[in-house]
């Protein structure tokens, strides 16, 4: 009697059954009759069908590499992480070698677009539950640089996928996934340098729909989710100033919204955008919306956690370089006097980190109009608990060149 792992398998024709057309959407379909109690078994065996046949039918799976390697991404995607990931990687490096390949990644770099085009046959149904879903993950992450090459099919997939009206479930892993994917920019979706070609679909159909408010627990987890995905695409090192800058115009809005939610990580994260946007921008084009970053960034000064504050402290800082590189920055003297108020009540904060920070910023903008901040540090130095912090900032003024 033949069994998976039998040698002679592929002499019984069962090559071509197993290497044929939509093994991997079996293979996927079969686990989901499977009691739980053997569903790790079933995937062991079909790990020794595909390993049978590699092994044995070696001049069969040449041109059967690609029904063999979605199976073998289902089997990672569903039991890697149960035991059989290394098995399944040894698998991958034998069908490479097959197949005339050096490594499991050049399987990957030749058969992402076949792979992602296999995936999005169904992704219009995906769920927060579907296979599908795990296989992508699988795929995104192991294809590398290859990802590059492949956006005209991982885009409209995510671009689907990311819409709100689709399972919540499912846009949060997809997130998770896609943002893990951007953090390392410049070796996967942006290795042939074309995802700048796909960004205004990433701002108007991915991100701007997902930071809408909406109320909810599972909807914040959203926003946070794709305020994460924001934060991992622009400091990736891939935009440019200007690419950047364009975001901005668009996003601004919303992530100033941002710095109001419940979560942390996402005010922190908000903190961090807006800091990049500000160092990014070529200039103040909207003197009115460029003055109203300011006291959303204050208002944070007051957050319950200090990561958070120190995060608003150093946009502040950044907000008055702006300014200082402005040619009419006397337009913006009153927001400016307002700014060096507010901070001189940081500068008495019960935590000395904050103080720090604050008095950083102070010095950072003493140079607009340090005759004014004089006049407003004298006037509430009297009122700290200590004068340390007023007296360093006073002599760095008094150092400043006239």
């Amino acid at each position: 009697m033949l069994t998976c792992g039998s040698p002679g398998l592929a002499r019984c024709g069962c090559t071509a059954w197993l290497a044929g057309p939509h093994l991997g959407c079996r293979a996927g379909a079969g686990w989901l009759t499977v009691p739980l109690s053997l569903q790790h078994l079933y995937g062991e065996r079909l790990l020794q069908c595909v390993q049978a046949v590699v092994s044995a039918g070696r001049e069969d799976c040449r041109g059967a590499g690609e029904p063999l390697l979605e199976v073998l991404v289902t089997v990672l995607a569903l039991w890697g992480p149960t035991g059989l990931g290394d098995k399944v990687q040894e698998t991958l490096a034998e069908l490479a070698a097959v197949e005339g390949m050096d490594s499991s990644q050049d399987l990957f770099r030749a058969r992402v677009s076949p792979l992602l085009e296999w995936l999005a046959a169904s992704h219009r149904a995906w769920t927060g539950h579907s296979v599908e879903l795990l296989q992508l993950d699988v795929v995104l992450t192991h294809s590398g640089p290859a990802l590059g090459e492949a956006l005209p099919q991982l885009v409209p997939i995510l671009r689907s996928c990311l819409q709100p009206a689709r399972d919540p479930a499912m846009r949060l892993k997809l997130f998770s996934t896609l943002t893990g994917v951007l953090l390392g920019a410049p070796e996967t979706v942006d290795s042939q340098g074309q995802l700048r070609g796909y960004l205004d679909t990433l701002v108007q159909d991915i991100f701007v729909p997902n930071l809408q408010w909406h109320a909810g627990r599972t909807a914040a987890a959203i926003r946070t989710a794709a305020v994460s995905c924001l934060w991992a695409l622009v400091s990736s090192g891939v935009l440019s100033d200007r690419q950047i800058q364009g975001m901005q115009e668009t996003l601004m809005p919303q992530i100033l919204t941002a710095l109001e939610e419940d979560s942390q990580m996402t005010r922190l994260i908000s903190c961090r955008i807006i800091n990049l946007f500000l160092k990014t921008s070529n200039g103040v084009t909207d003197p009115d919306r460029f003055i109203k970053i300011y006291p959303e960034l204050l208002k944070r000064l007051d957050d319950v956690s200090d990561d958070v504050r120190l995060a608003a402290t150093s946009a502040l800082v950044t907000w008055l370089q702006r300014v200082q590189s402005e040619a009419s920055k006397c337009c913006y003297q009153s927001s400016v006097r307002h700014l060096y108020r507010e901070l001189l009540v940081y500068l008495d904060d019960p935590e000395c980190a904050v103080q720090d920070a604050v008095l950083e910023a102070l010095k950072a903008g003493s140079v607009l109009f340090p005759d004014l901040l004089v006049k407003e540090t004298e006037a509430v130095l009297h009122k700290h608990r200590s004068p340390t912090y007023c007296e360093q900032l006073l002599q760095h003024l008094q150092a400043l060149p006239q």
